[in-house]
């Protein structure tokens, strides 16, 4: 009997440390959720605690276009925004590092993938913010298949280590930007590119070349399928919510000291989400103008007449203002003596006027040839046509390297809906704010609308 108590005090005593066990392990996680309950709650407050600007719909300053990616953002730059602001006012452009100066008085445009934080460096109250927002599912298609076309160039080296090194020396030798150097693609890119040659090395070795599949979104002989794409930890930490968390300023390329814990933790206890869901619909709210890529033709007319208008008029403004200071520089230079034009006095009101000239003369530029929005929209179309076709030229190039793969919205539609629901189910947030965002779109679209036939009567 004696043996049989001691094996029940020793059950007893098992039992007991297991539940200490349990215990120990449980609280680390009940406190680990109330630390990140309270940090995601403080830098939501914080944020959130900005009056709403009155003068939203009023361009200040200095525009800066939140670029999020694939969301045709590059075709507003370079069809809408190059046609009215001229290289001297553009903020020099890095999309990874901040290289300029926000005070510098001709600093007008800035286009960015930078996050919403990146106000933190800019004079906000002399800044209007503009975004366009896309399809969560889309957007995540475009991201994939984005990363793969690009990672493919490289596949021209007969190796990574040969495709690496070409790519540095390329680097430096390049005195514009390369898409290795932007955000997100310096690190999907990358990536992709390192999974690619991993894939082609494979092939080789088992000396065949026979691509089983079911459709170009589940090549794995030739790259990483869609659905493996979409649970890594990478695309998880960049990809998903991806929207969301660049208009409130939390992305992994972000200004703020804390926003990669308030990122983690939203990541970890989804129900945190929604105070981070708040803060981007406010600062969509607060924005001068939100597009949307599926409504291609209305998000352009509106932006010509919402952004465009009032930059040539801006433009107009400043560049008139220009020419008066260099008029009453004439009238005064004209009004010495002979004997004061020798002087140093003549000499700065020289120096001022050319300055006032050469001023004048940019702003000249930035105005297009007494740009309309009319012709604005005119020369939209053109551009926009020119640079469909190269980027297409591109892409195809890019796709012969990993063939039969191609992708396009037929082959989008044979995607299982279980990676269908699963991209949504890893979006929710993205979900929610283009919901938001097509509201704030319908809203300012009518309003559009309603002044320009208020103006054709």
């Amino acid at each position: 009997m004696r043996w049989v108590a001691c094996i029940l005090r020793c059950s007893m005593l098992l039992m007991l440390l297991g539940l200490a066990s349990i215990l120990a392990n449980a609280s680390p996680i009940k406190n680990d959720f109330g630390h990140c309950e309270r940090v995601v709650k403080k830098w939501a407050f914080s944020s959130l605690d900005q009056e709403l600007k009155e003068d939203r719909h009023t361009l200040r300053d200095l525009l800066f276009f939140l670029h999020v990616p694939r969301t045709g953002g590059r075709t507003y730059f370079h069809c809408f925004l190059k046609k009215v602001y001229s290289k001297s006012l553009e903020c020099p452009r890095s999309y990874d590092k901040l290289r300029f100066d926000p005070s510098k008085p001709k600093c007008r445009l800035l286009v960015t993938h930078d996050d919403y934080s990146m106000m933190s460096k800019l004079p906000n109250h002399r800044t209007s913010v503009v975004t366009i927002l896309r399809n969560p599912v889309d957007r995540v298609f475009s991201t994939y298949e984005f990363s793969v076309e690009v990672a493919a160039r490289f596949l021209v080296h007969p190796n990574l280590t040969s495709a690496t090194q070409m790519a540095g020396r390329l680097r430096a030798k390049m005195r514009g930007v390369s898409t290795l150097d932007i955000w997100p693609w310096k690190y999907l890119v990358p990536w992709m590119r390192e999974d690619l040659f991993a894939r082609r090395d494979a092939r080789r070795q088992r000396g065949s070349d026979d691509i089983k599949s079911s459709g170009s979104y589940d090549m794995n002989e030739i790259f990483m399928p869609l659905h493996e794409y979409i649970n890594t930890p990478i695309a998880h930490d960049i990809v998903h919510n991806g929207a969301t968390f660049q208009v409130a300023g939390l992305t992994n390329n972000s200004y703020l000291p804390e926003s990669h814990e308030v990122r983690h933790c939203v990541q970890k206890y989804k129900i945190l989400g929604e105070h981070v869901l708040q803060v981007a619909k406010k600062r969509l709210d607060n924005m001068l103008y939100v597009g949307l890529t599926e409504e291609h033709k209305e998000s352009a007319t509106m932006f010509a007449n919402v952004v465009g208008a009032q930059v040539i008029s801006q433009q107009r403004a400043s560049a008139m203002s220009m020419e008066n200071v260099a008029n009453e520089n004439s009238e005064q230079s004209s009004l010495l003596s002979d004997s004061e034009l020798e002087n140093d006095d003549h000499q700065n009101s020289s120096v001022d006027h050319n300055a006032s000239q050469v001023a004048s003369t940019e702003n000249g530029e930035a105005t297009k040839q007494n740009m309309t929005v009319e012709k604005l929209m005119e020369a939209y179309e053109v551009c926009i046509s020119s640079l469909r076709k190269e980027q297409g030229r591109r892409r195809t190039a890019s796709l012969k390297r990993i063939s039969p793969a191609n992708f396009s919205k037929e082959g989008r539609r044979h995607v299982p809906e279980v990676v269908l629901q699963q991209i949504k189910s890893l979006n929710s947030l993205d979900l929610e704010l283009y919901k938001y965002a097509q509201d704030i779109f319908a809203k300012q679209h009518k309003h559009t609308m309603e002044k320009l036939f208020a103006i054709l009567r």
